[in-house]
């Protein structure tokens, strides 16, 4: 682990204690120990630590206790917090987190896991990885081999929070398949699904964490026409068009129909704001460690010269998305594609790179691009946007992301 921090571990176990110290100091952490609530308060007052791993049941003052102590302390304002406990339910998740918590980790704990949950709550960045990158329909060949051919699925790893999973597209399951490896002990997650249409939603089955026993997923997205979001997962997976249905889920499943505006799922807060795509579609906005991540498709601009073009949309949006450290949005057509593909609800390059410019954010990613197109053709649409945002005086850094990659915002 690249940063090394002061650590104090609080329990009332000796021999867990000294299982987590000797963890952590051999990856190269400084750490301290007590036992109660009381003499770690003495410890803080004594020392500087970086990080607070505390048991949430010890006697006297337990751990939820000694966490609203410590953030009744202005000096400790940037200490962080991980609660460690064998309690596995969601309500003691969401209490830890009112008391002031950054994190929660379940016993037993894993040495890799522990290790893993420490670096995320220390890096003070959110992780982006991308597993579908195309819209509309999977795109498999070797004329796609280097951007991949999975339609939207995106994983933000948030400081504090559990995995967050953008869209159910056919990358849904590589995404399923990397949690299961390197997260493998009791996960709460989020999955925000920004509208049904098949590329969003159709491969949510094929998500591995869903089937875990002691899992607890809150999947996230509008409602249509009368129908909730519950009942939209269900149709599909009735029996008839895939055969298994949801009670076959071996993770506990919340469902959350979102509207446009800021609300908070199981202890996370996010902002929806309805998008214009066909049906009732949202993009959605996350913030961790100081950084703001924009998720914007399915989403269609209009021309400055076309009559449909909404001048108060546009004004909202770029408002909503302004100064974002990264935007994700959807680029699906080149300007001259999206001649014949005007109303289909996708926008172009030029649209995308005029919002982007408008709006200073920090890093653009274009994504949910065309099955039509391949490797070539988006290597080029990247050129053709970056010449865009040249012409336009632009600073933002632009990004066209593959399946695999990675980013620290």
């Amino acid at each position: 682990m690249s940063k090394t921090v002061q650590i104090l571990v609080v329990d009332d176990d000796v021999e867990l204690r000294a299982v987590i110290r000797g963890v952590l100091e051999a990856v190269g952490h400084t750490v301290d120990d007590c036992g109660t609530a009381e003499q770690a308060l003495v410890r803080l007052q004594e020392g500087r630590f970086d990080v607070l791993l505390v048991d949430m049941m010890m006697p006297g003052v337990d751990g939820l206790g000694l966490v609203r102590s410590v953030r009744d302390r202005p000096e400790q304002a940037a200490l962080k917090i991980m609660v460690l406990s064998a309690k596995t339910y969601e309500s003691d998740r969401v209490a830890a987190r009112s008391a002031g918590a950054d994190g929660y980790l379940t016993k037993p704990l894993r040495p890799a896991e522990l290790i893993a949950s420490l670096a995320r709550l220390i890096d003070e960045r959110i992780g982006v990885r991308f597993f579908g990158v195309r819209g509309t329909l999977p795109a498999p060949g070797p004329e796609n081999a280097r951007y991949g051919g999975n339609t939207s699925c995106v994983l933000l790893e948030l400081p504090g929070h559990g995995p967050v999973v953008l869209d159910a597209g056919s990358g849904i399951r590589e995404a399923g398949r990397f949690l299961l490896k390197e997260r493998p002990g009791r996960l709460t997650g989020h999955i925000f699904v920004t509208h049904p249409h098949w590329d969003h939603l159709n491969a949510l089955p094929f998500f591995g964490p869903l089937y875990v026993n002691g899992n607890h997923w809150h999947i996230c997205g509008p409602g249509q026409h009368g129908h909730t979001l519950r009942e939209l997962v269900s149709a599909q997976m009735d029996g008839t068009f895939f055969p298994i249905t949801p009670r076959e889920f071996g993770a506990l499943i919340d469902f959350h129909d979102l509207n446009q505006g800021t609300t908070t799922v199981g202890g996370l807060e996010v902002d929806a704001m309805l998008l214009m795509h066909p049906g009732r579609c949202l993009g959605y906005r996350f913030r961790g460690a100081g950084r703001t991540v924009c998720y914007v498709t399915d989403n269609e601009l209009f021309d400055l010269d076309d009559p449909r073009h909404s001048a108060e949309y546009e004004d909202d949006l770029a408002s909503w998305v302004a100064g974002a450290d990264l935007l994700i949005t959807d680029t699906t057509y080149f300007d001259e594609e999206y001649v014949s593909k005007v109303g289909w609800g996708h926008a172009s390059v030029s649209q995308v790179a005029r919002l982007a410019a408008r709006a200073e954010v920090k890093e653009l990613c274009l994504f949910h691009h065309d099955p039509e197109q391949s490797d070539e053709d988006i290597d080029r649409k990247g050129e053709v946007c970056a010449a865009l945002l040249a012409e336009l005086g632009s600073q933002v850094r632009l990004r066209v992301p593959a399946e695999g990659d990675h980013l620290r915002v």
